[in-house]
């Protein structure tokens, strides 16, 4: 009521609710943001990347498409959040929130920064990483063993010499 009376209406979205408070998704503030770009999904709420406290996106989390301040603001007197206490995010501040379905059903078609407008699953970036990464170190190996195979064949050659 306050900034109403000292500063008038603030700008509002298409919903109607104050940009200060809903102009960022979840997601864009979430701690556990760079697990998801790097395809690191919990699977089950008990499983070894939930103690490791990676991305809750395919046990349901609505993060990527709900717009709110619950990262910054934190509820209960700034003690916490639903993802920082290992829940995914419900997604209750997005327009028909109860008719969209499960909570623990992950979102089919979200992706990250940098793909290239590629239609993508949490799956499929979780594949691509595992396949890119393979494939660096694959690389890695295989200049390694040449660099090796060149030094050595040196190394004979100059004791050749002497």
């Amino acid at each position: 009521m306050t900034y109403l009376l000292t500063y008038g209406m603030p700008p509002l979205d298409a919903q109607g609710r104050p940009k200060m408070f809903y102009s960022q998704r979840i997601h864009d503030k979430c701690y556990r943001r760079p697990h998801f770009d790097a395809g690191q999904f919990v699977e089950k709420f008990d499983d070894a990347g939930a103690k490791l406290g990676y991305c809750l996106y395919k046990v349901g989390c609505k993060g990527p498409t709900t717009y709110n301040a619950c990262s910054t603001v934190r509820w209960n007197d700034g003690v916490s959040f639903p993802i920082q206490s290992g829940h995914g995010c419900i997604g209750c501040s997005e327009d028909n929130f109860w008719d969209k379905g499960s909570f623990y059903k992950h979102l089919p078609t979200i992706l990250p920064p940098g793909w290239g407008g590629i239609e993508a699953t949490a799956d499929k970036v979780g594949l691509t990483a595992v396949a890119v990464t393979g494939a660096a170190v694959a690389a890695h190996a295989a200049l390694s063993a040449i660099k090796q195979t060149s030094s050595k064949s040196s190394n004979d050659k100059l004791a050749a010499k002497e």
